[in-house]
């Protein structure tokens, strides 16, 4: 006759129930674990800075809406002629907002600008969201001037051509605009040895020639950066007066904070070159 124990034996159906009720139990602490690693990643995303988190999300929204072929990166590109003769100028925008195809550059591109743009804006701007918007459409609008002036140059034409997007430029001038305001911070470059914040530019553009990508495009975003930089901190305290000053337009819809700011050592130096106003370009604290 049948035997239970010769056709399913004992241990067998031990082993299943085990494995069974371990699988629903797996399945209950995910579903606890669903609702507050979504409130950890919510939380996170709702303390950015107002122009970072609209940066990344215009950024992800651009970059997935390619990759799912609802928009195509050919209708948002940088193209000189289609601006010119078509009038699509939308073109001198969505450019900056592709980062290229959904892979791992695209996570690290999204690190460094979640990173730093934060960084940036909660420390040396804030309080003046204005003035950091303002940095952006002066670095965005100085590559796209570079990029559409000299690819009509014979030297660097073929170089610029290549250039589509601006996306990781203007990243990159953000990287080094906060490693030009932080020069004593350390950072270690994949355990493999560290370096002082002025040099992560530099370590990133021989990262990115190494693996064999265009240095064009980290060459880009130094230039910018280093533009604002020189005419934003370096220039006022040569002479006493700032070329970059943000248009009233941009003003109005940022109002400043009330911040107290932490007064450095070259306070009056720095206070004279700001027209009496004094400025600290890393330590803020909310009022």
């Amino acid at each position: 006759g049948f035997e239970w124990s010769a056709a399913f034996p004992t241990h067998s159906l031990s082993l299943c129930l085990s494995l069974y009720f371990g699988f629903l139990s797996s399945l209950r602490t995910v579903s606890l674990l669903q609702p507050a690693m979504a409130q950890v990643v919510e939380d996170w995303y709702k303390q950015m800075p107002v122009i970072t988190r609209s940066y990344l999300t215009l950024s992800v929204l651009t970059t997935v809406g390619c990759a799912l072929e609802v928009i195509s990166p050919y209708h948002i590109y940088l193209n000189s002629d289609k601006i010119v003769k078509h009038y699509e100028f939308w073109r001198l925008i969505t450019n900056f907002f592709y980062f290229g195809r959904l892979d791992l550059d695209f996570l690290f591109h999204m690190f460094f600008l979640a990173r730093y743009c934060k960084l940036l804006e909660e420390t040396s701007f804030r309080g003046r969201t204005a003035d950091f918007l303002f940095m952006l459409l002066f670095g965005g609008s100085l590559l796209t001037g570079i990029v559409l002036v000299g690819g009509v140059l014979q030297y660097v034409s073929q170089s610029f051509a290549k250039i589509l997007f601006l996306s990781n430029s203007l990243t990159f001038m953000m990287v080094y605009v906060w490693s030009k305001r932080n020069p004593h911070v350390h950072m270690s470059f994949l355990g493999l040895f560290t370096f002082t914040a002025p040099y992560l530019p530099w370590v990133l553009l021989g990262f990115s020639i190494i693996v064999g990508s265009s240095p064009w495009v980290d060459l880009l975003g130094m230039a910018a950066g280093h533009a604002y930089y020189f005419l934003e901190d370096v220039y006022p305290l040569m002479t006493g007066r700032r070329i970059l000053k943000t248009p009233g337009i941009i003003k109005a819809l940022f109002p400043e904070d009330n911040v107290v700011v932490s007064r450095p050592a070259n306070a009056n130096a720095w206070g004279a070159a700001a027209g009496g106003q004094v400025r600290a370009p890393q330590e803020f604290q909310r009022g």
